[in-house]
């Protein structure tokens, strides 16, 4: 059911993410310019923010941002949930007597919380790739929207 929940998530930003840098800015000409010379701005403009950023918005927009999709390993997660469950397990099963199955108790349900752990861990990396992308998309905006200010347009 939680895998289920993040990998939904994980779609839906990446969805939204590549949705959003589709969109184009929109200028209006607050100074009379004719059609021909906004686009020439537009295509002058596209190009001087592509140049100052690193950044083209239709090749990042075209690939999704890379996502971890295979069962959540690694990090070590679940063999340190099971080493403290069992470290747990054995303090609390030492007072009722039996401090091995106490510490076989904690080791699988602090198996299981580590895995939880990995999980989320994998969910927040994937978050973090798609706001990087949409960052990338954020600075190419602001640098074409100065541009095109800079040259008498409202910009939204």
């Amino acid at each position: 059911m939680a895998i289920t929940r993040h990998l939904a998530w994980a779609l839906l930003l990446a969805v939204t993410a590549t949705v959003a840098q589709a969109q184009r800015p929109i200028a209006y000409p607050s100074q009379g310019q004719s059609q021909a010379r906004q686009d020439r701005d537009d295509g002058e403009c596209h190009t001087w923010a592509r140049k100052q950023t690193g950044i083209d918005p239709a090749a990042v927009a075209s690939q999704p941002p890379p996502q971890e999709t295979g069962p959540a390993v690694g990090g070590g997660e679940r063999v340190r949930g099971a080493l403290r469950g069992a470290l747990g397990g054995a303090a609390i099963g030492a007072i009722g007597g039996d401090a091995g199955e106490g510490a076989a108790i904690g080791a699988g349900v602090g198996t299981i919380a580590g895995g939880h752990r990995t999980r989320q861990n994998q969910a927040d990396r994937n978050a973090a790739s798609a706001g990087a992308q949409q960052a990338a998309i954020d600075e190419y905006r602001r640098a074409y929207h100065a541009c095109m200010r800079g040259r008498g347009y409202t910009v939204e």
